[in-house]
């Protein structure tokens, strides 16, 4: 059988995916797009290295749009997936959606029903979902090891202020300078509903106070947002992520059932506390480095998450049942990336509660047909709300002028 052809648009974090591809007994590595010729170069010489010379390379979406391809995963900018993945889906090609999914309650509609009228495979990168740790955390609380869950938390914390430069480039309307603090929820939330297979039905959000340290690099999104989720079962989640200061980057992911507990401790290992009948406070404690499910994936990045989101892509579109199950599609996808926007308007409204639909359902989605609302100015309209509801000074021209500039010389934030 031919091997599947494979485009990627994002050079930058595009490149995770390309390395997947380079030497894939299934797929082909066929064509790469960005603006930004330094990405395509490096992305060049390392397909040359790997013996690929007929990988085509792109600066014209629309060129790009037209190669012959079976696929394409998307890794461009964050705010910016949804039309582009409708358009390949309508397309006949298949699609790989790279953080994030959606922007506004009327992309997760659209994108959803772009899925299902094509028929084509859809699948969402959240690489957090597939450390060993944490699939070995699903398949313990599937089998019932902890009980019923009653409450869970996960954490994303990365400062990314010394990155700053390299990654907005002293552009103001980069997407980092205009979302919303519960904007980029899914690397916290994203685990917990993939370990549990639970639906979030309810959520309130919450924010830190302005960043000053961030403001002087062109930003003035507060520090972090929090998401305090209802889960189906009634379970209380709490979500945090953003750029708090701490001595190293730290996600943290943790179940509490009615019968033990699990946490995803540092450096691969995983600690659980299990408990039998009438055994209340006298369970058994255990710590432990869970194995990836699949060796080759412990060499990637992400924990091996890297690995898996594109082997579960590929798999899905060959048929393999396994795949489809494991990957994230697009229901799942929409069920992590909604409670975000939805806490953005808990936020704006005093922090009340805010139901979450069930997508999957048609007669729900009417009500969210024309749900613009959301901090990007071009995708909002009328319903734009702004990056910031706390008040801020307006960032000078000057300071996007020296974040450019120490782009430019290679200097950190």
């Amino acid at each position: 059988m031919a091997k599947l052809k494979i485009g990627v648009f994002g050079a930058g974090r595009g490149m995770t995916m390309v390395r997947q591809l380079l030497g894939n007994p299934d797929a082909e590595f066929v064509a790469v797009c960005d603006m930004y010729q330094p990405s395509l170069d490096r992305c060049r010489k390392e397909a040359e290295e790997a013996g690929l010379d007929k990988v085509a390379y792109y600066t014209d979406f629309e060129d790009f749009y037209n190669h012959d391809m079976d696929a394409v995963v998307l890794a461009n900018y964050a705010h910016e997936h949804t039309p582009y993945s409708i358009r390949f889906l309508e397309s006949g090609r298949h699609v790989m959606s790279e953080s994030l999914t959606c922007v506004t309650m009327k992309e997760a509609v659209e994108l959803i029903e772009a899925v299902e009228r094509s028929g084509m495979v859809y699948t969402y990168a959240e690489n957090y979902c597939y450390t060993a740790v944490r699939w070995e955390m699903r398949e313990r609380y599937r089998r019932g090891d902890i009980g019923e869950l009653m409450y869970a938390e996960g954490e994303y914390v990365h400062d990314c202020s010394s990155i700053w430069p390299k990654i907005t480039r002293g552009e103001r309307d980069h997407w980092r300078n205009q979302h919303q603090s519960t904007f980029y929820c899914t690397h916290s939330i994203g685990p917990i509903l993939s370990i549990t297979g639970l639906r979030p039905v309810k959520v309130s959000g919450f924010e830190t106070q302005n960043r000053p340290f961030m403001w002087n690099l062109g930003s003035a999104v507060p520090c972090a947002g929090m998401e305090i989720i209802t889960l189906e079962n009634g379970a209380v989640f709490k979500s945090l992520h953003g750029g708090l200061k701490h001595n190293e980057p730290q996600s943290n992911y943790q179940l509490n059932g009615d019968r033990g507990a699990m946490k995803d401790l540092a450096h691969g290992k995983l600690a659980v506390y299990t408990e039998g009948e009438n055994e209340n406070c006298r369970g058994k404690h255990e710590i432990y480095e869970p194995k990836p499910v699949i060796e080759a994936a412990a060499a990637t990045g992400h924990g091996g998450g890297d690995f898996f989101t594109t082997h579960y892509f590929l798999q899905s579109i060959l048929g393999d049942e396994v795949a489809r199950e494991r990957a994230i599609d697009v229901y799942k996808a929409v069920d992590m990336c909604i409670p975000g926007i939805l806490a953005y308007k808990s936020i704006c409204n005093d922090n009340c509660s805010v139901k979450i639909p069930n997508l999957r359902n048609k007669e729900e989605r009417d009500a969210y047909r024309n749900d613009t609302f959301c901090t990007f100015p071009e995708i909002a309209g009328n319903q734009f709300v702004p990056v910031n509801i706390q008040g801020f000074e307006p960032i000078p021209d000057s300071i996007y002028d020296e974040v450019r500039r120490k782009w430019l010389a290679g200097e950190e934030g």
